[in-house]
């Protein structure tokens, strides 16, 4: 992203007062290496998954994570 990563824009959206409830985040990202996923965790996020991605596994990070609507 040009202006900010994905960890600061997580950051930046669990500040905000009014943020929507229900909302979840789950990493999509290529960096697998080792303390990724915990950055990914202490920035909010509820959930990490490397790339190439799978659907499978998309589908069920997303259920794990609570999504109430998984398409797939």
């Amino acid at each position: 992203m040009p202006l900010m990563d994905g960890l600061e824009a997580t950051r930046r959206i669990r500040r905000l007062p009014l943020r929507p409830a229900g909302r979840r985040f789950i990493a999509m990202t290529a960096n697998v290496m080792k303390g990724d996923r915990e950055a990914c965790v202490a920035a909010g996020m509820d959930g990490y998954i490397g790339k190439p991605v799978r659907v499978e596994e998309l589908v069920a990070r997303c259920r794990r994570a609570g999504a109430a609507t998984v398409i797939g």
